[in-house]
C-alpha cells in the first residue's frame, strides 16, 4: 500500500534568550510533520502492517528532514522523539502502528546510533490542534538535560480521515540545565541508558 502524504512542514525553534540570560550557542529543536491519509479511517482492521511499513518511511524521510533544517550531521544530533495525531475516524491504534514497530530503527540511521528507546506521545485530534513530542537523550535516556519536548501545529490537519505524524531531533539539551544528572559529555551510549 503506497502512503498518501498531503502535506510536509518542517519548523526549527532557536533559544537565544533563557531567564535574561544569553544562550550561545542557542539550543536548536527542529520538528518535520507529515500528514497522511489514513487508509483504515472509518473501519476495524485487524492487520495493520502497511502503517508500520509507511512508519519505517517516514523515520527516514521526517528524520533526514530535521538534520537537515539543523544544518548538522547525523552524529551532532543529541535527542529526539516521535508523536502522532489521528484524526476523528481513526482510532490510536493506527497511531502506535506508525509510531512503535518500524519508524525508530530508520531514524536512528538518520541520527547516527541512537540507543536509548525514542519517547513517543499519540493522541486523537482535530485540525489546528497541538501535538506535543518529547524529546530524548538519543543514546542515553539518564541526561536529564535533555528531557524535553516541542509542539507541532498545522491549521488544516489532521482531518478526519487523517494522521499527523511528527518526529523532532535536537542538537542539544534545554538552556541552562541544572537538575543534575549525567551530562551528554559523560555519557556512554551503550546500553540506551547511561
Amino acid at each position: 500500500m503506497s502512503m498518501d502524504i498531503r502535506k510536509i512542514a518542517v519548523n526549527v525553534e532557536e533559544t537565544h534568550i533563557e531567564a535574561g540570560r544569553d544562550i550561545a550557542p542557542a539550543t536548536r529543536k527542529a520538528v518535520a510533520v507529515a500528514v497522511i491519509a489514513n487508509p483504515y479511517a472509518g473501519t476495524y482492521q485487524e492487520d495493520l502492517t502497511p502503517l508500520m511499513d509507511m512508519g519505517a518511511e517516514l523515520g527516514t524521510l521526517l528524520g533526514k528532514k530535521c538534520v537537515e533544517a539543523l544544518g548538522i550531521t547525523p552524529e551532532q544530533a543529541e535527542s529526539y522523539g516521535k508523536s502522532a495525531m489521528v484524526g476523528e475516524n481513526g482510532e490510536l491504534e493506527h497511531a502506535a502502528a506508525l509510531l512503535h514497530p518500524k519508524l525508530g530503527a530508520p531514524l536512528r540511521k538518520e541520527v547516527e546510533k541512537g540507543a536509548a528507546l525514542v519517547p513517543s506521545s499519540k493522541k486523537m485530534g482535530s485540525p489546528g490542534q497541538v501535538l506535543d513530542v518529547p524529546l530524548g537523550h538519543k543514546d542515553a535516556a539518564y541526561v536529564r538535560s535533555h528531557f524535553d519536548g516541542i509542539e507541532v501545529r498545522l491549521n488544516d490537519a489532521p482531518r478526519a480521515n487523517e494522521i499527523m505524524v511528527a518526529v523532532a531531533v535536537t542538537d542539544s539539551g534545554r538552556p541552562l540545565p541544572r537538575v543534575g544528572g549525567l551530562t551528554h559529555e559523560d555519557a556512554e551510549g551503550k546500553d540506551g541508558l547511561r
